[in-house]
């Protein structure tokens, strides 16, 4: 790339990576820039800050040569520093796993604002983890709580594990192969799920980051795209507590079929003001919460009826 020559100092760097990254259609070019850069020297913002005169070493402009070329090819940052940031922690990633999105953040809120105690001694489920990273950052929010997260892939799984490690709740997580419910036993507190929801025939029509970089696997959620949520929430009363809260991410326009689902289930609104679905930063439905009912609760067909006229926010 000619306009990192050598000899280039860190913050010269830094505004030709954010033009060339510009004027190369990516979205975000500046902390893209910074993220590589960051990268390739070794050291932290406040470090790029402090010393913007300093001159690239030659090793360090070949790896932020490399890593521009492969964002110009489509890459995200991620995968190309092999990590993304998620609630405030460093996860990880892997080829196997989807690349953590801050919309999914929504989901691990509405999850944390339905909790009545955050400290009680709970027992979480995270259906298709991936990377897990719903499950860790609901683990590093609830000190007390205890968690499984299950995926088809053994490559992600040694991933969540890892990453586990990594944050200080190994020793709290435990990770299984599987498919959605399938050979899980016991009750839980919290049965939480960023299933598939792409619908088979948008898979084309995805963004080509995603459509060459996340798993297909990950994405791909059948005709309609709710082949995940018919799969978990058929089966979902056999280990959901009664009072516990199942949540799941919904994609754009999906909100009211998940939660008629969710209601056919036996589920009814559990967040604040009987709302159950969360809109994201950008406005988008993006997570429901339902609870399963107390023993000795409301009939079927009024669990319905509340699921059908929760607010939205």
């Amino acid at each position: 790339m000619r306009e990192l020559a050598a000899g280039i100092a860190v913050e010269a760097a830094r505004q030709t990576l954010t033009r060339v990254f510009r004027e190369g259609g990516i979205v975000t070019p500046a902390l893209d820039a910074r993220l590589l850069l960051m990268a390739a020297c070794g050291v932290s913002h406040a470090e790029l800050i402090r010393h913007p005169e300093r001159v690239l070493t030659e090793d360090e402009r070949t790896c932020l040569v490399a890593c521009a070329a492969r964002r110009l090819g489509g890459e995200p940052v991620s995968r190309i520093l092999g990590s993304r940031a998620f609630w405030g922690l460093e996860f990880r990633v892997v080829p196997e796993t989807l690349d953590p999105r801050p919309d999914t953040e929504t989901l691990v809120e509405a999850v944390l604002a339905a909790l009545p105690e955050r400290d009680a001694p709970l027992r979480l489920l995270d259906l298709g983890t991936g990377t897990g990273c719903i499950l860790i950052a609901l683990l590093s929010e609830c000190p007390g709580a205890t968690g499984i997260g299950t995926d088809i892939s053994q490559a992600s799984l040694l991933n969540a594990r890892e990453n586990a490690r990594r944050v200080g709740v190994a020793s709290r997580a435990h990770f299984l192969q599987g498919e959605w419910l399938r050979g899980i036993g016991g009750s839980f507190d919290v049965v939480v799920s960023n299933p598939p929801y792409i619908a088979r025939a948008e898979l084309a029509g995805l963004s080509r980051e995603v459509r060459e970089h996340d798993p297909e696997a990950a994405l791909d959620g059948g005709a309609d795209g709710l082949d995940a949520y018919r799969a978990i929430l058929g089966d979902i009363d056999r280990v959901l507590k009664p009072g516990g809260f199942a949540a799941f991410e919904v994609g754009r326009g999906q909100a009211a079929a998940v939660s008629a689902m969710m209601a056919d289930a036996g589920l009814v609104p559990a967040l604040p003001h009987g709302v159950a679905v969360v809109h994201d930063l950008a406005g988008i439905e993006r997570a429901i919460v339902m609870q399963r009912p107390e023993r000795g609760g409301m009939a079927k067909k009024e669990l319905e009826s509340r699921a059908i006229r929760a607010s939205l926010i």
